[in-house]
């Protein structure tokens, strides 16, 4: 990857997204579904485009909401929708559109106090509380939000009734039915004027911050953190829990600061991430300037991403934690200090994470769930308790309640900012200290993601590859013990390749929103046999692409 010369320094002014401009082509441009990047398209985690492509305007909304409505009645589902969005510029205008068609077709609605910015996991509560003993009247969800892409970024996703994100059926669905609406020049689609879907009879407000700040001390013990007197600063990235970290303060009486309350749609205050984007990434140590430069101030410093579901952790003793360092102390810490939780529950982890995952969770004695890229293949062991906790390299977590019962089936960044303090509290060291003495009995891992140029029909090729393509028998001098197309958790298609040696691995795969794929690595001989690997799993990649 080259870095750009502008990366970690403050946004220039000239990098500033025009707004207004924005706004304007959300209104002004159509989409063309003759052109595949106009039409809707939903990854993993929704739909996400920008209105200056004409990939993400007014008319993808009114389609796609319209589509989850005829969704809806098809599977009967007649409980309220919890509607949420984040600061993004595109997120208030698509916000008025999807009311406006949700009041059209009579969805009972819940949008925030005050019309107050919504984090994801506090949507995800919202429907998991709502359901919880019901089987009819079931509740689902709409977030408003392309996560930590730039500012010139929308995103719309889709939570279904188990309150994660809708699993690829749905998704796929609502994806044709948005698109075959498109191609009709919206004439399906139900739509009144905003200020009548305010005051429609199924329009309601719902206080999404206070139920889901009052529940917290059930997932996290707050009377430690407030005991130990943990000096904690939070940085909301000027996100959608810009409003939530306040009164979390006050409420569990905490030594809690927010250090940035600014919202502001172009997010000037953020430093540049490697590309030269402005991008509020909580994994990139780019983008986390401002934070690592709290790390004297506070024993714990923490930071989210736009919609809140990711997390970011600085330590007095290591600075900067990388994400899969920081899944490991959680793991290692969980799975001693939560004696409700079943003495044989499972840790989830997607299968481009550390490798020190697996080596801690076998430590202390717990089966290991691995699974293809997406949150959506944790939901139903969340749900279940079967999971205890769920994570993914890009700083995306979950975890049950004290009780093992579920606290979101979505990303929460909240919850495991606030676990750091927990653990350094309980420990007497820090998460950065955790990690380290674990390094000492398990091993030193090096881990590194790189990205090389890929066509459409070489990606196409690369996600439906399967184990007899690939000829090589080993890597960067070691035996390839396994070549995985499946995930061992659940069988589900990776949509890539994964090769295992003793020391390391190395996974590839093809980019949702870019002409390019992308290949992770981990070794546990240094980083001289992590480059070996890397040089030579894209040889590999090339080979069976051709």
């Amino acid at each position: 990857m080259k870095i750009s010369p502008a990366a970690g320094k403050p946004a220039d002014p000239s990098m500033l997204v025009n707004v207004p401009r924005l706004i304007s082509a959300y209104y002004a441009l159509q989409p063309d579904v003759s052109i595949a990047a106009q039409k809707v398209a939903f990854g993993t985690s929704g739909h996400r485009g920008s209105s200056f492509l004409t990939s993400f305007n007014e008319w993808h909304i009114l389609a796609i909401t319209q589509a989850i409505c005829q969704y809806r009645k098809q599977q009967k589902i007649e409980g309220p929708l919890y509607l949420g969005i984040d600061t993004h510029a595109l997120s208030e205008p698509a916000a008025i559109t999807t009311l406006e068609v949700l009041a059209a077709n009579g969805v009972e609605t819940m949008i925030a106090e005050n019309d107050e910015y919504t984090p994801t996991p506090a949507v995800s509560h919202a429907i998991l509380t709502h359901n919880r003993g019901r089987k009819e009247g079931l509740a689902d969800g709409i977030v408003i939000t392309p996560s930590h892409n730039p500012p010139e970024d929308g995103g719309f996703k889709y939570n279904a009734t188990h309150g994660g994100p809708a699993g690829t059926d749905i998704t796929q669905w609502v994806e044709k039915r948005a698109n075959e609406i498109l191609e009709n020049k919206l004439k399906e689609v139900k739509r009144v004027p905003y200020e009548r879907a305010l005051k429609a009879p199924t329009t309601h407000r719902f206080d999404y911050l206070h139920h889901y700040v009052q529940d917290l001390g059930n997932v996290i013990n707050m009377d430690i953190i407030r005991d130990s007197r943990i000096s904690i600063g939070a940085d909301p990235l000027g996100g959608a829990g810009v409003h939530y970290w306040g009164p979390i303060a006050d409420f569990y009486k905490l030594n809690l600061q927010v250090v940035n309350d600014i919202v502001d749609p172009t997010f000037r205050f953020m430093s540049v991430d490697w590309d030269g984007k402005i991008r509020m990434d909580p994994s990139s140590s780019y983008a986390m300037q401002r934070l690592i430069g709290m790390k004297d101030k506070y024993d714990i410093s923490v930071a989210c991403d736009t919609d809140h579901d990711r997390h970011s952790v600085v330590t007095k003793t290591e600075g900067l934690l990388p994400p899969n360092h920081y899944l490991v102390s959680c793991i290692f810490y969980l799975l001693q200090y939560r004696p409700d939780w079943k003495k044989d529950i499972a840790i989830g982890k997607t299968l481009v994470s550390s490798r020190m995952i697996d080596r801690v969770t076998k430590k202390l004695s717990h089966p290991l769930y691995e699974v293809p890229v997406g949150f959506k293949w944790f939901v139903d062991g969340l749900i279940e308790g079967s999971l205890g906790f769920v994570g993914e390299e890009s700083a995306g977590a979950t975890f049950l309640r004290k009780n093992a019962e579920p606290w979101t089936t979505d990303k929460d960044g909240f919850t495991p900012a606030l676990l750091a303090a927990e653990m350094t509290a309980t420990l007497h060291k820090d998460p950065g200290e955790i990690y380290k003495s674990l390094e000492e009995e398990l091993g030193v891992s090096t881990y590194d993601r790189v990205e090389a140029k890929a066509t459409p029909e070489q990606k196409a090729k690369l996600g439906k590859l399967n184990p007899d393509q690939i000829t090589q028998k080993s890597m960067a001098g070691e035996p390839i013990l396994r070549v995985l197309t499946k995930a061992p958790g659940n069988g589900a298609p990776i949509g890539g390749l994964k090769l295992e040696t003793e020391n390391g691995w190395i996974a590839a795969r093809p980019s949702g929103t870019e002409d390019i794929y992308k290949i992770y690595a981990e070794s546990f001989k240094g980083r001289d046999h992590l480059n070996r690997m890397l040089g030579e799993a894209q040889v590999i990649v090339d080979a069976a692409l051709k």
